[in-house]
């Protein structure tokens, strides 16, 4: 009988032991294109399933205390969640962040971001970055002063989050001073822009590798690695950039900046990098992210599978002309293949050289193929410009742009890309000359077309 009450007494103590540790998230979500939402953080993934209703009920055990990310499926917003959470949310997915609102136990901190997120989000990045010098410090002084206010305001109920938001307020505002003049110069479409002597200097005693800041501070994360790879110092090749990259990389103490920053850096990891072997598995050996590791032997795979001698992956794409072409129907003739768009510049520009080479190779055994990543909703802007430019060869649109499965296949991330195919279907190089280059010519020579 001892022993019987001695166990009911564990389990009764393991039980509370385990409550303390849960956070409790419940509500409503209307209107859903999915019948779950998602909260995503470092190494953290918990899907929840809604009922009919949309009402949900749940306990999750979170890694940290900080800002995670909730997903509906049409839309996402931050969340702060700690171990003492218990938060009701009630929201209409259609009209997200106007219907969006919290109650219980981290209500306050939570609808304190989303009045914020109010704030930064009435001018957006773009229209912020085009502003000159001036305007744009008075208009990130008027939103830091704003979000300020709120701040002061608001009568917070978690210690932790009302000392991080006070140096979070200051992140933004030091990350939109370090931006500015490299997205000025984009935006405003100027080549030269420099801020002048009195632009604000960068805060220097911020620690740029402080892993409680970088679980709380979306602002935070950015700042630091714009940061870190504006400090790498190199001479040479983007392959020296990318070996001095490594090294810093390894020096963080922060093991969810280093993730951050491999994330950001995945697709360094590429066939334009003779040394993306290497690369690859620095990278692997550097981040302790599973989903992370994927992706990159993804990539990895990807590239091995579209080397020299392999078997081409293959497309069957709408033709401008009508109907779909396959990759398989060109067999007997090489094929070489533009990815373009029309919305690149450097894919235009390239266009008059591939005139030139198609009509030099008119009636040889080659078929040029041109592939345009253009959004499928744009099939006329598309369309059109292949008439007014009076484009040869095939005309091809994909499928799902970017995420076609031959573009996927190829690893594609950046454009033009040019690749050349045998008469039997295997690749030839994944990654070939452009028309504009001698190289083309010299290949197709040595090739014999």
């Amino acid at each position: 009988m001892k022993k019987v009450i001695y166990l009911l007494l564990i389990l009764v103590l393991a039980s509370f032991t385990t409550s303390k540790e849960l956070t409790t998230i419940s509500g409503k979500i209307t209107n859903t294109a999915s019948d779950s939402i998602s909260i995503k953080g470092e190494l953290f993934e918990k899907e929840i399933i809604l009922k009919a209703d949309g009402s949900f009920s749940e306990n999750i055990s979170i890694p940290y205390d900080g800002i995670y990310t909730l997903e509906t499926g049409k839309n996402s917003v931050p969340i702060y969640l700690s171990k003492e959470t218990n938060l009701v949310l009630l929201a209409d997915d259609s009209v997200f962040y106007t219907s969006l609102k919290y109650k219980g136990k981290g209500s306050i901190e939570n609808q304190y971001i989303i009045e914020k997120l109010k704030i930064t989000s009435q001018i957006s990045d773009e229209e912020l970055y085009k502003l000159d010098e001036m305007e744009f410090l008075n208009k990130v002084n008027e939103i830091k002063t704003s979000i300020s206010d709120l701040y002061n305001t608001t009568k917070f109920t978690n210690t932790y989050f009302k000392e991080k938001e006070v140096s979070n307020i200051n992140y933004l505002e030091q990350k939109h001073f370090l931006f500015y003049e490299k997205y000025h110069n984009f935006h405003a479409h100027l080549k030269e822009f420099h801020v002048s002597e009195e632009y604000p200097k960068f805060d220097e005693k911020i620690d740029l590798d402080n892993d409680a800041d970088f679980l709380f501070s979306r602002e935070y994360q950015k700042l630091a690695v714009l940061k870190f790879l504006n400090n790498i110092k190199f001479n040479g090749t983007d392959l020296d950039f990318i070996k001095a990259k490594i090294i810093n990389i390894k020096a963080i103490k922060s093991q969810n900046l280093k993730n951050f920053i491999i994330h950001n850096s995945i697709y360094d990891v590429n066939i334009d990098n003779a040394n993306y072997g290497k690369i690859y598995q620095e990278y692997l050996s550097i981040t302790n992210d599973p989903k992370l590791k994927e992706s990159l032997t993804t990539i990895y795979n990807n590239i091995l599978a579209t080397q020299p001698h392999k078997a081409s992956p293959q497309f069957d794409y709408e033709n401008q002309k009508g109907g779909k072409t396959s990759l398989e129907s060109l067999k007997g003739k090489y094929v070489y293949i533009d990815v373009w768009a029309t919305w690149c510049g450097p894919c235009l520009k390239e266009v008059p050289s591939l005139k030139k080479v198609e009509e030099e190779y008119q009636g040889k055994n080659i078929q040029f193929v041109s592939i345009s990543i253009d959004n499928i909703k744009d099939r006329k802007k598309w369309s059109n410009l292949v008439n007014t430019k009076q484009l040869g060869g095939i005309q091809l649109l994909a499928d799902m742009d970017f995420n076609s499965e031959f573009i996927k296949a190829y690893e594609i991330k950046e454009i033009p890309r040019f690749i050349l195919i045998d008469p039997d279907g295997n690749i030839v190089n994944s990654n070939a000359p452009k028309p504009s280059e001698t190289k083309l010519a010299e290949l197709f020579n040595e090739l014999k077309i």
